[in-house]
């Protein structure tokens, strides 16, 4: 079998690009979430209702960011493709509240891999990362 250079290097060093999936469409549910730092993403994996692994997901990161900080956050993740969902004060004057998503096939690898990423990013700029989910489209009709 002859594999092309493409294909091993996606074999080697991740995955094709997902399906498009629109992170702003309206049948989005949260299908897994873990907000404790010491969760390993397989055991949330492993408790999640309605993933389907093989589909791409939203995935989500919770952060709390210096208001200050903010933007250089957003530049450094938009480079690893991710883009701002919400950003709201968290009532402490100091700290916004900010979520980073991208569009991802979701496992446990990745998902941890990401998830220290997203806490070093945050650390780095004198914030903390609260937790992260993953949304998929609704699998019940007329959700």
């Amino acid at each position: 079998m002859e594999v092309s250079v493409a294909g091993l290097f996606r074999r080697l060093f991740g995955r094709a690009a997902p399906a498009a999936l629109d992170p702003d469409r309206s049948d989005l549910v949260v299908v897994v979430a873990s907000f404790d730092d010491a969760e390993a993403c397989s055991a949330a994996l492993g408790r999640a209702t309605g993933w389907v692994p093989e589909a791409p997901a939203v995935l989500r990161h919770h952060l709390r960011i210096p208001a200050d900080q903010v933007g250089r956050v957003r530049e450094i993740a938009a480079q690893d493709g991710y883009r701002p969902g919400v950003t709201e004060p968290t009532g402490d004057d100091d700290l916004e509240a900010l979520v980073l998503q991208r569009v991802q096939v979701l496992d446990a690898l990745h998902c941890a891999q990401e998830k220290s990423r997203m806490a070093g990013l945050a650390q780095r700029h004198d914030g903390s990362a609260d937790g992260w989910d993953a949304l998929q489209p609704s699998a019940e009709p007329g959700e």
